[in-house]
């Protein structure tokens, strides 16, 4: 069965940190194209950052640009998301999802697989 799985979310203070991680199961993520998309509250669902699978190449929106990093370990078939400097727009459900292209992109065509989701909340 092909399954994303995403966890690490949680609560955390303005300025904080959290890292997410997905993992895959039922296929290898060598070779897929993996984004995170996250959808707060009334908005709709975004795409903030995505990796390649050849050579690793990565795309950030400009809201979490600088603070932000995704990286991936395809030996345990998983992508993370270090989340550092935490702001309460950050509050929102966090999905991950592959894409068989090539190249990442920030936009939901193209993703085939997705999570369930992870639930960040960013609030003092």
């Amino acid at each position: 069965q092909v399954q994303l799985v995403e966890s690490g979310g949680g609560l955390a203070q303005p300025g904080g940190s959290l890292t997410l991680s997905c993992l895959a199961s039922g296929f290898t993520l060598d070779y897929f194209a993996v984004g995170w998309f996250r959808q707060a509250p009334g908005k709709e669902r975004e795409g903030i950052s995505c990796i390649s699978d050849n050579y690793g190449s990565q795309s950030y929106a400009d809201s979490v640009k600088g603070r932000f990093t995704i990286s991936r370990d395809d030996a345990k078939n998983t992508v993370y998301l270090q989340m550092n400097d935490l702001k309460p727009e950050d509050t929102a459900v966090y999905y991950c999802a592959a894409s068989g292209a090539v190249m990442c992109n920030l936009e939901e065509p193209g993703y085939h697989h997705w999570g369930q989701g992870t639930q960040v909340t960013v609030s003092s």
